[in-house]
């Protein structure tokens, strides 16, 4: 066996096809619309979770031109639309076979994609802000608020909950680690991002603890990322890279530190309206400067995070490319993470360069939108493809494979 075949791991999670248990009439291609609702994983998500971040990106890309708020708000529509219609399909899959709800969530891969439809949730409340907030009346700010809170509590028991699962359920080993093990922690993570988008339009009784939950919070996910980071690290020193149509995944790990270096910036851009107007730090004797430091700290994390984050993406980006021209890579869902994890980092960068009012850093945050839409359209064509040419949503060709 040659040293190239060696180094390519069979395990990962969103690769391995496990022992296929197609039917006769599944290989001959006879199967009904029924039988491929079976096979509506929560990875369909990952749909509406980069399409959300689409929408969130055109909002607040830099160079703007006539009619951009437009083409953001017809993403945003898009968006839900998508989402009711994948909450329809997937309800109906639970609906018509009755013990589906319970093994998804307990299906080793398939279970790790449950993140993503909390995480196209976050995406909407986001897009509601950006494009409904400044439009409304302050009712609308007392309902995100809300939303906030509720979300909070709700993404905090997933996090917890689905991580019990990986600690007792079936035994999982180094070679079967990826990036997607970090996903339970991402809706959690994520109310930083969107504490920092609504906190502006509160009024600062209430800005301030949501400020506190974000920063809190995505201390938790990119802690909880970094220790992942080490079991990742180690897994492709010791098996080698995943398969190349699992490899896509890998730019996973390139959200949680764009996500935090976003968050971070969001969150202190609005902490000179309430310190010290509104409240103070006790032992703090000049409270006037507590926005400045927190201010310079952000910006500073914000930048050696954003290297992490752009070490990370170009270590999928060859991988992906090396398995593209030796291998080839079929479609899977888990491409969508050639779109959302990226919307994090080219944020990240917008923020820097407003941060530093560099005119090239937001530049190349505009160049980085448009790559960005490009391979959102371009992997929504291919997604489409998959589902007309049964290489998705077909018995064995997706994340419940071996159910």
């Amino acid at each position: 066996m040659s040293q190239s075949r060696r180094r390519y791991s069979v395990n990962s999670l969103e690769g391995q096809r496990g022992t296929l248990r197609a039917t006769k009439q599944g290989l001959h291609g006879d199967i009904g619309i029924r039988d491929r609702i079976h096979h509506f994983t929560w990875a369909w998500f990952t749909l509406t979770m980069s399409t959300g971040g689409i929408g969130l990106l055109l909002a607040r890309t830099p160079h703007r031109f006539t009619g951009l708020n437009t083409l953001g708000l017809v993403v945003f529509i898009l968006d839900i639309v998508l989402y009711v219609l994948l909450c329809a399909g997937i309800a109906t899959r639970f609906i018509l076979f009755r013990k589906a709800f319970v093994s998804s969530l307990q299906h080793p891969t398939e279970s790790l994609f449950f993140p993503t439809f909390w995480i196209s949730m976050v995406n909407i409340f986001s897009n509601i802000q950006e494009y409904g907030v400044p439009k409304t009346g302050y009712w609308l700010v007392i309902v995100m608020r809300v939303l906030f809170w509720t979300y909070l509590a709700l993404t905090f028991l997933v996090a917890v909950g689905q991580y019990l699962f990986l600690f007792t359920g079936k035994q999982l080993t180094l070679q079967a680690f990826t990036p997607a093990w970090i996903l339970p922690i991402f809706p959690i993570m994520l109310t930083g991002t969107l504490g920092s988008l609504i906190a502006p339009s509160q009024p600062p009784q209430y800005a301030l603890p949501i400020i506190i939950a974000g920063v809190a919070f995505q201390g938790l996910g990119i802690l909880v990322a970094t220790y992942m980071y080490g079991i990742y690290l180690s897994r492709l020193m010791t098996s080698g890279l995943p398969r190349p149509d699992a490899r896509p995944g890998m730019f996973v790990a390139v959200g949680p530190p764009s996500f935090t270096g976003l968050a971070l910036l969001g969150l202190s851009q609005d902490l000179a309206r309430i310190y010290p107007a509104y409240s103070t730090v006790s032992g703090i004797s000049h409270p006037e400067i507590i926005a400045d430091i927190f201010r310079i700290i952000a910006l500073s994390t914000a930048i050696f995070l954003w290297a992490t984050a752009l070490w990370f993406f170009s270590i999928a980006l060859v991988s992906v490319l090396y398995g593209v021209f030796t291998k080839g890579m079929p479609f899977h869902l888990v491409w969508w993470a050639f779109v959302f994890p990226n919307v994090g980092f080219t944020l990240c960068t917008i923020n820097i360069g407003n941060a530093l009012m560099s005119e090239g850093i937001l530049w190349l945050g505009s160049v980085m939108t448009v790559l960005l839409v490009t391979t959102w359209l371009f992997v929504g064509v291919m997604h489409a493809r998959a589902v007309w040419k049964k290489e998705i949503l077909w018995p064995g060709k997706d994340e419940d494979h071996d159910q």
